[in-house]
């Protein structure tokens, strides 16, 4: 594949296939961080290989693009984009990671002819991409629906972001591909539970179906295919000064991508380059990671001290510029995708965010709001387009981390000029159909849960 180099390149760069493209790195990569002796476990893994990159192979990675963007100058510092979110089935980075992880079925079922149904928790976007991931190898050939399936569950207040697709429209596909919903107070329980019926009902429903049931919640899973991040950039976009990585964050598993493939560089092409600064971007409803960089633990009693401003109608604080100085309501949830609580990432975020560089900044609905327009004509720059009406808006990934960047640069907490926003995410509703109701299971306990798995698989 042709790659123009970024001094003959035009304002926009990028990689139509990405994961084509770098191949043979993946599969090292696959081999590198999951094969460890560490990882040994009785739980199903369907190993580390990938299919050969066959026209079909070919095929059903070719939404895994990516691309650089510059978005213009602010205050004197250099802004661009990485778009990672160019599949229009579902507008999120999450497409890279879960191409890789079905690959990795995939492969396990050709060599073996056994089934393999994933099940994973989710906020919503890593359920659409990992559906879609899944229809794709069905519809270019490489499994049969028997042999393939995924079951997801998500918390309710995620439901309207859930993507409807052909895994839908079709009877069958729809009775084996099913998404439960877990209506309790807590959303991120849904990972409880999938973790229950993994270590409970697994052996069983192998007996009983010949279905392997894989958990795929591991960071290694998703970091393999974050490295790519970095390869990209090294290649297309490389850096002449120290660069700051923005991103909008639950638990930082792309930016713990994108650091292990700076490590991964080549000797000689990494001494070239200088090492990645982050600065995490979360919301008030889960500022944990930010909480745990400034504050030492991710307690909410840690964070500033809000009053009622009765001038502003608002609530506003003036004690940390990290978080939000203004807000409707300090308790409020901006985006339901983000909902991971005491991430078993901040350590090392932590510790690449002090030895490297970088930091952590808390955004309000109130703060997106007010920069809305400017965020909107600045990201059009780079080829998305966000809705004019914010209320339109169902993934608030990219203009959170564009809101928490100008604040950053606003507040004095950006030193560098190079600084480089992840596009994580965004859509809005004229992007897709939700999924129906009348498509969901309603699950209370893992107990539940077990039973939707059960009847998916006998299906």
């Amino acid at each position: 594949m042709q790659v123009t180099p970024l001094r003959e390149a035009p304002e926009d760069i990028g990689l139509a296939n990405a994961a084509e493209h770098y191949y043979p790195q993946l599969s090292a990569t696959l081999n590198l961080l999951l094969s460890r002796s560490d990882k040994a476990s009785s739980e199903f893994n369907p190993g580390t290989l990938l299919p050969e990159l066959t026209p079909r192979v070919r095929d059903f990675f070719s939404v895994s693009g990516l691309a650089f963007s510059r978005l213009g100058e602010y205050k004197g510092k250099h802004l661009s984009l990485l778009n990672l979110a160019q599949n229009p089935g579902t507008r999120t980075t999450k497409t890279l990671a879960s191409l890789v992880t079905v690959a990795r079925a995939v492969r396990f079922i050709q060599d073996t002819g056994e089934r393999v149904m994933i099940l994973t928790p989710s906020s919503a976007n890593k359920a659409t991409a990992m559906r879609d991931a899944v229809l794709r190898a069905v519809e270019a050939g490489l499994v049969t629906p028997e042999q393939l399936s995924v079951s997801a569950v998500v918390p309710r207040s995620s439901t309207p972001k859930l993507w409807a697709s052909r895994l839908n429209d079709d009877p069958e596909l729809q009775a084996r591909n099913p998404v439960a919903v877990f209506p309790g107070a807590e959303p991120s329980d849904v990972k409880a539970l999938a973790r229950h019926v993994v270590d409970h009902y697994a052996a069983p429903l192998k007996d009983a179906t010949g279905v392997n049931l894989w958990y795929t919640l591991d960071l290694d899973n998703y970091m393999a295919a974050d490295v790519m991040r970095a390869f990209a950039e090294a290649e297309l976009f490389p850096a002449t000064t120290s660069r700051l990585h923005v991103h909008a964050v639950s638990s930082a598993y792309g930016l713990l991508g994108h650091a292990r493939g700076h490590e991964l560089l080549d000797e000689s092409r990494r001494k070239e380059l200088p090492e990645p600064h982050y600065l995490l971007v979360q919301h008030l409803g889960t500022p944990d990671m930010v909480l745990s960089l400034y504050r030492g633990g991710t307690d909410r009693d840690l964070l500033p001290t809000y009053h009622h401003d009765d001038r502003l109608g608002l609530f506003v604080q003036h004690e940390d510029p990290r978080f939000p100085s203004t807000t409707l309501d300090p308790d409020e949830v901006l985006d339901t995708t983000f909902y991971t609580r005491k991430p078993p990432t901040s350590a090392r975020m932590n510790e690449l965010i002090r030895t490297q560089g970088g930091g952590g900044i808390v955004v309000s609905l109130h703060e997106c709001l007010t920069r809305y327009a400017q965020s909107r004509a600045l990201l059009r720059q780079g080829g998305v387009t966000v809705p004019a009406d914010p209320r339109a808006l169902r993934e608030w990934s990219l203009v959170m981390a564009v809101t928490g960047l100008l604040n950053a640069i606003d507040r004095g907490l950006v030193a560098e000029d190079d600084v480089l926003v992840h596009g994580s995410g965004c859509y809005g509703v004229d992007d897709f159909t939700p999924l129906a109701p009348a498509a969901l299971h309603t699950v209370h306990d893992g107990d539940m849960l077990r039973d939707v798995v059960f009847k998916a698989a006998e299906a």
